[in-house]
Order: structure tokens, then sequence, then C-alpha cells
């Protein structure tokens, strides 16, 4: 181990943190003024969470990131009872997507998240030699991913559904598995995805709405027009930071799901081409450290990650502009919420240790 971090990870990181919660500020005072008195309720809790991720991300900067491909199964064994606390009837408790301890609630497909892309990351690497075989190097995953799926499809969560399905398919293909194998698959399974979205009328109505919002406008098409016409009336420069109009109870979630809309409102085309373009340095840096990682498994580990941040930017920023049905995904670093906050930090930190242990 040679001591040394990769800055670009640290300098793209800490901006998307900062930029974050100057966002979550912005865009949450009128939501936290009307429910909680005050217009930086959620602005703090999103400080606890961001010192709190900062403290994980300094605790796996220091760990060596082998420890993890020990703990695997045990890792995902725990996350996914978490998850799977979610869908019970537990009063007081479990609330759809949400755990509640205290007064804290918890996303655990979040750590799921993160729980899987080790899992993946550590039994590709002990299957090197038999990921070409669909019996035991595919459909092991395939049969733990319908199980994964069976309980966040029940939260009802289909954007992390998504997520993980693609999370899995991708690291398989890297980790060496064939690709008419995962073509095979991914082919049977649209059957399944067609039967859950006509089963949840939620669901059909999203679709429905994606492909006409004129006809949903006062329905399911709503949010999909408030934040098209929050993103539109921001012009080049945008109406300046504090002045968005969509989170005055126009833009449902202005403060999450749709941080991106109110951004682009206030910093304008400019703003959101810059927070684009801090994605994009965070994303390649972590594809360089997955690059010189020492071994199979920090290639991998660090790659999950990095193409993880990266797909779920990209499905919100398709919901935000119009151009994918409505997901509920959060945009990393940016959104509040402090689940997503802790775990995109502890990834941070695992980054940080392979980069450490790595040539780059």
């Amino acid at each position: 181990m040679d001591g040394r971090v990769d800055r670009g990870i640290v300098l793209s990181a800490a901006l998307l943190l900062l930029f974050g919660l100057v966002m979550v500020y912005s865009a949450s005072a009128p939501f936290s003024l009307r429910h909680y008195g005050t217009d930086t309720h959620l602005l703090v809790k999103q400080l606890i969470a961001a010192l709190l991720g900062i403290g994980l991300l300094v605790l796996f900067s220091y760990i060596d990131y082998h420890r993890l491909q020990q703990l695997d199964d045990i890792l995902l064994l725990g996350a996914f009872g978490l998850t799977f606390l979610t869908v019970l009837p537990l009063h007081g408790i479990s609330d759809g997507r949400w755990l509640h301890i205290a007064s804290f609630a918890i996303q655990p497909t979040e750590v799921l998240k993160l729980a899987l892309i080790i899992y993946l990351a550590a039994t590709i690497t002990r299957k090197r030699d038999s990921m070409r075989s669909f019996v035991d190097g595919v459909l092991p995953f395939v049969l733990i991913l319908v199980v994964i799926a069976a309980v966040t499809m029940n939260q009802p969560d289909f954007g992390m559904t998504l997520i993980f399905a693609t999370l899995t398919a991708i690291m398989l293909f890297i980790g060496g598995a064939r690709a008419v194998h995962l073509l095979g698959v991914g082919i049977a399974s649209i059957p399944f995805i067609f039967l859950a979205v006509r089963i949840a009328p939620y669901r059909m109505a999203r679709v429905l709405s994606f492909l006409n919002p004129q006809d949903y406008s006062t329905s399911s098409g709503y949010q999909t027009i408030q934040s098209l016409v929050a993103i539109g009336s921001g012009g080049l420069i945008g109406r300046g930071l504090g002045a968005s109009r969509a989170k005055l109870f126009y833009l449902p979630q202005a403060q999450s799901d749709f941080i991106f809309s109110v951004t682009a409102e206030e910093l304008g085309l400019i703003g959101a081409i810059i927070l684009i373009v801090l994605y994009v340095a965070f994303v390649w840096r972590a594809f360089v450290v997955a690059r010189y990682a020492p071994d199979r498994f920090g290639r991998l580990l660090a790659f999950g990650i990095g193409f993880a941040i990266a797909f779920q930017v990209l499905l919100n920023l398709g919901v935000a502009t119009g151009l994918l049905p409505v997901t509920g995904l959060t945009l990393p670093f940016i959104s509040n919420g402090g689940s997503s906050l802790l775990i995109t930090l502890s990834m941070v930190g695992i980054l940080l240790n392979i980069s450490k242990q790595g040539g780059n």
C-alpha cells in the first residue's frame, strides 16, 4: 500500500457533497418551513448524515477492502434481512421502503445496493473459472436476484430493482460471463417485467403518462410536466439560487427525486452542466481506480461502485427530463436522504482504499 489516495475522487466527491448541501437547503426550505416551522429542518438532517457519512468514508478508506471480500455473504444476508423487514406488517417500524428506528428512518435497499456490489465482486472473483458456464456461473446470481427482486418489487421499488438487475448483468459480463447467457436471461425476463407493470395500476399509469404526459397532466403526468416547466424556465443562467418557483409546492419531491429540476431552474443550463461534469469526473476516476486496482476483486468492486452511481444518476436525470418514467430514485450526493448519502460516501471511502493499494 503506497498510501496515496485518488485526488480526483476526493475533489469531485467533495464538490458534489457541497453542491448537494446547498441545493438541499434551497429546494427544501419551503417544505421545512411549512411542516416543521423552520426552513433549515431538512438541511440539518442532511448535515448530520453528511458528517456521519464522512466518518464512514474515512473508516472505509483505512480498512483494507479485502476484509469486505471475507464478509460478502454476511453483508448480503444482513442487508437483505433489513430489506425484508420493510414488507412485513410491523406497526411503527416498517413503512414501505423505510424502517423507523427511534427518530431515524433507514432505507435498507441503499445498504443492499452496496452489499450486492461487494457480493458480486467477491463471488465472481471466486468463480473465475466457472463464469463461462450458465449453470455454475450465471444461474446462481440470477436466482439470488429473483429473491431480492421479489422483496423490492413488494415495497414497491421498481427503480432500485432495475439498478440491481442492471448492475448484476454488467458485473457478470465484466467478470467473464457469456453475453449469450445474459441476453437469454434478459429476454426470458421480459414477460415478467410486463406483468409487474400491468398488474400494478400506479406503474401502468406512470408508463402511460410517460408516453403522453399531457393527457395525464393532473394525475400521474403532473410531476413530469412540472419538472420540465422548472427546467425550461431556468434558461441559460437560471432564476438565481433560492428563486425557484417549482419548489413552492408545484413540484412534489422537489428536495429529493426532482432536485435536479430545481437545480436547473435556479442555476440554469450552466449550473446543470457543471453538476453533470462533476459526475463525469467522479465516475471517470472511479473507473481509473478500477483499472489500476491490484487484484480482480478490487477491479470489480471499484467498477461496480462507479457503475452503480453513474447508472442511478442517468436514471434520475432521465426522469427529471421526461426521457424515462418516474422511478422514485434519488440523485446521489445531491438529493435529500440520509441513507443514500451515507452509502454513497461509504462507497467513496472504499474507492479511496482501493486507490491507495493500486498503481494509479
